[in-house]
């Protein structure tokens, strides 16, 4: 961990160390910017056991992939603070950022790459078993239980579309209609056209063996042997610090999230967000090409900010706040 105080400021803060964060991070640094990474070291992948979908880098670990980013910006004199941010607060010209360990870092902008949490369905085993055999998204891990024994979980209004597209991994598959309703007959009728079988009840428990999906079992006892589970997450993007900086998380079927513009600037003046923070479907590759995006504009805000205070303005800090 880098030692900090309280006369430690930067360019950019960048909360979070994943793919966006890292990215960013990388993007700033190579146009000589100042800048500072708070990350605690508990990526969302980290129980997956490859990343995907990523040019260069196909099935990569996310640990190795976040070392990897983090050597690629230290390069670029980018300083990482090994801890968690509890506090974010604007003043006149800057924003101050509270670390966990009592410190506290300045910053001229913010970066909040800090990600979302999955809120899994409560049914024993899912949790114990996540991000192994127990899936969310067919592009992350769906190559990896194809022509296997899949069973998707009936939880959220996308299910059914969860579960067309797990259909096109494997032939042998099934909704488990657990707390969705039960299915009209024209969506039936395109299920049984492409052999997925529906089964109605609530699933009690997802049965393990070996640390793997072995079977789904129902409330009434059924039991139905698998390999692999889809379910539907809500997912939360981590608002705290964009809350207590005076923005509002925006709602989505599917959770909460920061709304940006496509660069990632949020409402707040000075406060950019990128990856799962403001896109909750967004994949490493999306997200770090997210970063990338933030960091550009970041760094754009920045040079204006330069000029007018070269020409004897006071800059966009203090004329926006």
């Amino acid at each position: 961990m880098t030692t900090a105080s309280r006369l430690d400021s930067y360019d950019v803060i960048v909360i979070g160390g994943g793919a966006a964060g890292l990215a960013a991070a990388v993007a700033l640094g190579r146009s000589r910017r100042s800048v500072a990474v708070v990350d605690v070291g508990e990526p969302r992948n980290a129980p997956a056991a490859g990343a995907h979908n990523l040019l260069g880098q196909e099935g990569i670990a996310p640990r190795e992939l976040l070392a990897v980013g983090r050597k690629e910006a230290a390069g670029y004199g980018v300083v990482f603070h090994d801890d968690r941010v509890v506090g974010a607060r604007r003043g006149d010209d800057a924003f101050a950022v509270d670390l966990a360990d009592g410190d506290a870092l300045l910053a001229r902008r913010l970066i909040l790459a800090s990600g979302l949490v999955d809120e899994l369905p409560d049914v024993p085993g899912v949790r114990e078993l996540w991000g192994s055999s127990v899936l969310h998204c067919p592009y992350c891990h769906g190559w990896e239980v194809r022509d296997r024994r899949i069973g998707v979980l009936g939880t959220g209004p996308f299910a059914v579309h969860q579960t067309q597209l797990f259909r096109q991994l494997s032939e042998d598959v099934t909704l488990f209609t657990h707390t969705t309703p039960t299915v009209d007959g024209e969506t039936a009728s395109q299920l049984a056209a492409r052999g997925i079988r529906v089964v109605d009840g609530a699933v009690r428990e997802i049965r393990a063996s070996g640390g793997e999906v072995a079977a789904v079992v129902l409330d009434d006892g059924r039991e139905f042997d698998l390999d692999a589970v889809v379910v539907g997450p809500r997912f939360h993007a981590r608002t705290d610090l964009y809350e207590q900086l005076g923005g509002v998380a925006t709602e989505h079927p599917m959770g909460w999230y920061i709304e940006t513009d496509p660069t990632g600037r949020t409402a707040i003046p000075g406060v950019w967000a990128a990856g799962n923070a403001s896109d909750l479907a967004a994949m490493v590759s999306v997200s770090a090409g997210a970063g990338v995006m933030a960091g550009a504009a970041v760094n754009a805000d920045l040079v204006a900010d330069d000029v007018a205070r070269a020409v004897g303005g006071t800059g966009q800090n203090r004329a926006e706040w």
